[in-house]
């Protein structure tokens, strides 16, 4: 299911991070009671009821000529842009000001839903400024105190209220995102698996949303490519800021079976392709590396070897992952990409009978047994497999308190030699024994 984005956008110091620290439920954004402490937008994940949509915190709006304020208007441009919803934070205490008009401005021509939060209502003056907001021509306001949690309930509320409307995708066709930072060559990557023999591009309408998405039929089965390379306006903040990359990145993360995490050859392995990965990982989705723009590189053999040391040192949380090198401008190696990607699906797909599982933990536990803690040693009972995509397995234990993260890495490695999980995360999750 398509995961909403709800954006807050707001002049500086209105109290925006902490109204999102306060609806993910921990302390991310930096909060200073200076205006413009938060330059850049801030992501997290927001779980309410049944509902969940991504978040975004953005740097307060000032008409003033302060430093890095023209690129926090366009970095709050490109969350207005991308958000379903707006959540527009004003100051209860302070009353409308010159910069609140901004804001208005720029919300009412985005045609989005905006829920105005009127903030610090716990504030003696508010009681003085509270109606004043109302000027601003909006349909839906909501009196909050993110500082004591007062109205959060009913901001909640109102957002989630019609995302019963996001609809379920196809479930018989395998759909696989492009993510990356910008200029990798993520759309040229796409072009590539689209020009790609025995496949048959289809004309359906109707199927670009938030990223571009095109579906097509390789060996008889459907997939649709998840391109998150596409902007919706030209100019250089758009291309430039690399952040964005991030959130385009999380929404298809989430529409997807499985993931293709590019490279470029050229500028190799920077911090922000670990980022985009973890998510990947964490949102439990199979992925594949694909080390674009090979053809540029010299000693392709001595430098692939160096290149996978590479990466296996800076992905250390996923050793599982193939890797495949290839030059989608060349077409050179694209042959090797549709089988690692199918191949990672079936193995996210993948159920275990309980007797082969338990029997694998049986003899990985008779093999190294763990070492006691305070005279008491873990001891495991059962073992089986309870849901995949990604695989999840329950193991009963006599104490979940005596579970090290280095024993229980051994059992998933144990798991991974015995059963063929290549590409995929794989949860391991302990019971104590009797325990729902």
């Amino acid at each position: 299911m398509k995961k909403p984005v709800v954006a807050l956008v707001g002049r500086p110091n209105v109290g925006k991070s902490t109204l999102f620290n306060r609806l993910i439920g921990t302390k991310v954004a930096i909060i200073e009671d200076i205006p413009g402490i938060t330059r850049d937008r801030i992501y997290g994940d927001v779980n309410f009821d049944k509902y969940s949509f991504h978040l975004i915190d953005t740097g307060g709006i000032d008409i003033s000529d302060e430093n890095f304020n023209e690129e926090i208007k366009s970095q709050a441009e490109i969350a207005i842009n991308e958000a379903d919803i707006i959540v527009f934070v004003v100051d209860a205490k302070e009353g409308i000001t010159q910069n609140d008009l901004v804001v208005k401005d720029m919300l009412l021509k985005s045609g989005k839903k905006i829920i105005v939060a009127v903030n610090k209502i716990d504030s003696k003056l508010a009681k003085d400024n509270i109606y004043d907001f109302y000027e601003l021509g909006f349909d839906n306001y909501i009196n909050i105190s993110s500082e004591q949690n007062e109205g959060i309930y009913e901001l909640l509320l109102e957002i989630t209220k019609d995302f019963k409307e996001y609809e379920e995708e196809e479930n018989d066709v395998i759909k696989f995102s492009v993510i990356g930072r910008p200029n990798v060559g993520k759309s040229s990557l796409v072009n590539a698996i689209l020009n790609e023999e025995r496949v048959i591009v289809s004309n359906i309408a109707g199927t670009t949303r938030d990223a571009i998405d095109t579906p097509f039929t390789y060996h008889n089965q459907k997939f649709v490519v998840i391109d998150t390379a596409g902007m919706r306006k030209k100019g250089k903040i758009y291309e430039t800021v690399e952040k964005y990359s991030l959130l385009r990145s999380m929404k298809a993360i989430d529409r997807s079976d499985v993931c293709l995490l590019v490279i470029d050859a050229e500028t190799g392995i920077i911090e922000h392709d670990k980022h985009i990965a973890g998510y990947a990982i964490e949102a439990g989705k199979p992925i594949v590396i694909v080390v674009n723009k090979w053809d540029v590189i010299d000693n392709k053999d001595e430098n692939m070897k160096k290149f996978i040391k590479d990466i296996r040192n800076n992905f250390q949380f996923m050793p599982y992952a193939p890797i495949v090198f290839l030059s989608a401008k060349t077409r050179k190696r694209m042959h090797t990409l549709m089988p690692e990607i199918i191949k990672v699906y079936n193995n996210s797909t993948k159920m275990i009978a309980t007797n082969l599982i338990n029997d694998c933990i049986k003899d990985a536990y008779n093999l190294n047994l763990p070492p006691s803690y305070k005279g008491k040693r873990l001891k495991i009972y059962f073992c089986n497999q309870v849901s995949n995509r990604p695989p999840k397995f329950n193991i009963q234990v006599n104490s979940k308190g005596l579970i090290h993260f280095s024993y229980e890495r051994y059992l998933e490695n144990k798991i991974r030699e015995s059963f063929d999980f290549e590409g995929t995360p794989i949860i391991l999750q302990f019971k104590n024994k009797g325990e729902e």
